[in-house]
């Protein structure tokens, strides 16, 4: 078994499903992360020992607290509060992972796990072991290639949602992901044109509170979040791949203002797209 490990990915080719930062971990006795909120999904799973999640909900109204053994995980979604800590006892040791994208909410919906359901039970050991093998693969093997590596990231997403005893089923053939694929094509199309919800519905001819409905059905999240998710993950590509100003990037994702851009693109990514750009060469999580 590794020591603790820390490693970045740092490609921003890729839309639907990327990784930002992973390691392994074995705790020390009630050593604690947080309280703090992340960008993106984090997502650990325990292999030894257990320990205690904390989650505070949006409105900071309560806190939701979880105990978690050896052989399960536990999911922080982005933008909530949450502290957690090794069990004085049996701290846990664990490998984690930083991931986000335009089907990340899509897969874990799939997979039943959200701010209220953080928790992952395997429908069995096996089940449990192939996750934990695949993540702990990417720790020992250091993947250089991206592409190799985003394969291994779907690998590890697809034993979460297929392992997990709260798997939610989805039918191929369903009307909401016709839909949800349907407007997804004309966002792929369109994003840089002042396109609406209205506008998505249209070309799926539905209501718009309807389309609204399916959409998210399909895709744990609303069209609009979708629509500002890919314009954003567009953005921060050009930000690091080209020289173009920040209002001719805010221009081609589809805001003519620069100032609602870089409001938007901050609450996707917690910094201003100038500060995105100027500090891209990530380094490690100090709160971590």
């Amino acid at each position: 078994m590794p020591q603790n490990t820390f490693r970045i990915f740092s490609d921003e080719r890729f839309l639907d499903l990327t990784a930002y930062q992973y390691g392994y971990e074995q705790c020390r006795p009630l050593h604690s992360y947080g309280p703090h909120t992340r960008n993106h999904y984090l997502f650990h799973y325990i292999i030894s020992g257990k320990g205690v999640l904390h989650v505070n909900n949006k409105d900071l109204s309560r806190t939701e607290e979880s105990q978690v053994l050896a052989g399960q995980g536990f999911l922080i979604e982005p933008d909530l509060v949450a502290t957690y800590y090794a069990d004085q006892h049996e701290p846990w040791e664990y490998t984690w992972i930083e991931f986000d994208g335009l089907r990340a909410a899509e897969l874990l919906k799939e997979a039943g796990l959200s701010a209220s359901t953080p928790v992952f039970y395997p429908i069995s050991e096996e089940a449990g072991h192939l996750l934990r093998d695949r993540m702990m693969y990417i720790v020992e093997h250091p993947v250089e290639n991206p592409l190799c590596f985003i394969g291994f990231l779907y690998m590890i997403l697809d034993a979460l949602v297929h392992g997990s005893a709260n798997r939610k089923k989805t039918q191929g053939g369903k009307l909401s992901h016709y839909y949800s694929q349907e407007a997804i094509s004309f966002i792929e199309q369109y994003y840089a044109s002042q396109i609406t919800v209205e506008d998505m519905a249209r070309q799926c001819n539905l209501d718009r509170s309807y389309f609204g409905k399916v959409f998210k059905d399909a895709m744990g999240q609303s069209p609009q979040e979708f629509l500002i998710r890919y314009r954003m993950n567009k953005a921060s590509s050009l930000l690091v791949t080209t020289d173009l100003s920040i209002s001719a990037i805010s221009v081609q994702v589809g805001y003519p203002n620069q100032l609602h851009f870089s409001r938007a693109f901050k609450k996707i990514y917690g910094v201003s797209p100038r500060t995105y750009r100027q500090t891209r060469k990530l380094m490690p999580d100090p709160n971590r």
